[in-house]
């Protein structure tokens, strides 16, 4: 071969080469980035090209698949009551992408999972259509529906979990939306997106999960735990040494009680009435390090995942004594999320044992072979079981002697016990009040059930009136009534 042709095949080669290898990049190290690039279509038309499995709730599918008539984007989605479970299912837009459950599980529910492979391929030869897998939920829909009728017009949420198991029975937060307005690829679509988009009110919030709020008196079980694993408190009816006028720790300023007869009150009495004093006094003994453990033994200071994120509730680490001390009674910069606070109520219900939150019980193949299944998961035991159970003495006084008596479930063989909460924030507490509050349902099997609930905004209720006894009880008590009804 002379050199002129030499150089051309030299030079061809290298060119195939480097086509080669562009591909492999393209193929095998770019495939991800680019199978998830907002401007590939490809993915989105695939998606909807065939019917989308379902989201299922006590054996009934929450959401459907239609089809649009549209030539690329086919079937569009689905959902019954729509406003009410969309912060449990998220939403699945031919337009703008998906979220929560409907994006986490979109394998299973497209039927591209790479465990439906077999079925995939056996469609393939039998001539079936192509479908999508199931996602089976823990949620119940009396206890969901209980949560969102609860709530109504007023801005909040409400979590409810089985203490033994950690399954989410419900996860309301209002105002909602309704994911099916925007689940096409037209202009009413995009009209829709935007509406909510812009609305002030934030419906697209999952508030349940992604918000977080101080927790004001609510807060007070973790202090009263902490207080009990750390020896500050040996006796719940025992007077404590707590003046009325117990001063902040490096402040001149005395700590205010909204009720009298707390100087010296016992916890048992304290957790009653709600006494700051004794709390914030509590909070110093037990110290910063020791309230920072606690409260990480029950969830604070991570995500969790349901598998849906939840943001991280916050308990200060580097809180100086006074902050410490106003951190013990839910103030300061502690803040939490209502998943968070229905953990709290769950291990104290579970004697002591926190299990993982979850609300997907198991991933159902087409031919309706089971995947995946879900197991309970214990993540901590913040308490000793002996301890637990003074909390629950003292949980059950506030129900049936105390600010909680709006959540009495007045039912043979079920007690209730709960905590009020109205926590002020804002500059100088200007702001409305939040109203929370939490509780379970203990029968002799055992908690079936342990709530929270915040009432954010209750509209036109005067400030004077807003009170987690008088907004937030009420709510929690339908949910834990339709979860205890199901199950007798």
């Amino acid at each position: 071969m002379n050199k002129p042709l030499r150089r051309v095949a030299i030079f061809c080669g290298l060119l195939i080469f480097a086509l080669l290898v562009r591909d492999n990049w393209l193929q095998y190290v770019r495939a991800d980035e680019l199978n998830a690039h907002p401007k590939n279509k490809r993915v989105t038309i695939e998606r909807y090209a065939s019917e989308r499995g379902n989201i299922i709730v006590d054996g009934k599918p929450i959401t459907g698949s239609v089809d649009s008539g549209d030539e690329f984007y086919q079937f569009k989605r689905t959902y019954v009551d729509g406003p009410m479970w969309a912060p449990v299912t998220g939403y699945a837009s031919q337009a703008f992408d998906a979220s929560q459950i409907e994006k986490i599980e979109d394998g299973i529910l497209t039927g591209n999972d790479d465990r439906l492979f077999f079925d995939r391929t056996l469609a393939m030869f039998t001539g079936e259509k192509k479908k999508g897998g199931d996602v089976v939920t823990t949620l119940s829909g009396a206890a969901q529906k209980a949560a969102y009728k609860g709530l109504g017009s007023k801005t909040g949420a409400v979590v409810a979990i089985e203490p033994s198991t950690g399954k989410i029975l419900a996860l309301a937060s209002t105002p909602s939306y309704d994911p099916a307005s925007f689940a096409g690829y037209h202009n009413a679509d995009a009209k829709a997106w935007q509406a909510l988009e812009k609305d002030k009110d934030k419906p697209k919030l999952n508030r349940a999960l992604r918000e977080i709020y101080p927790p004001g008196s609510v807060f007070k079980v973790v202090t009263a735990a902490a207080a009990l694993e750390n020896g500050a408190v040996k006796d719940i009816d025992a007077a404590t040494d707590t003046p009325e006028g117990w001063k902040i720790p490096l402040s001149r300023v005395p700590m205010k009680n909204q009720h009298g007869g707390c100087a010296n009150a016992s916890l048992n009495e304290a957790l009653r009435v709600s006494c700051n004093s004794v709390f914030a006094k509590l909070g110093d003994d037990v110290g910063r390090d020791k309230m920072v453990e606690m409260a990480e033994k029950f969830g604070f200071n991570a995500e969790q995942f349901t598998p849906v994120r939840a943001v991280a509730s916050v308990y200060d680490k580097t809180a100086d004594r006074g902050g410490n001390a106003l951190s013990s009674i839910g103030q300061f910069n502690t803040a939490t999320t209502p998943l968070q606070m229905a953990m709290v109520t769950a291990a104290i219900a579970n004697d002591g044992k926190l299990m993982q939150p979850y609300m997907i019980d198991k991933l159902v193949a087409p031919n309706l072979d089971v995947i995946q299944q879900n197991e309970p998961k214990e993540l901590s035991r913040p308490v000793s079981p002996e301890n637990a159970q003074l909390l629950q003495r003292m949980m059950e006084n506030v129900v049936e002697n105390g600010t909680g008596g709006n959540a009495d479930l007045n039912m043979d063989g079920v007690k209730v016990g709960g905590k009020t909460g109205t926590a002020q924030h804002g500059e100088k507490n200007a702001k409305r009040p939040y109203a929370w509050f939490i509780s379970y349902a203990k029968t002799d099997q055992g908690s079936p059930v342990a709530v929270a609930v915040i009432v954010e905004d209750a509209g036109g209720t005067d400030r004077e009136d807003i009170s987690g006894g008088g907004l937030a009880a009420p709510i929690a008590k339908a949910v834990m009534k339709a979860v205890v009804k199901s199950r007798s």
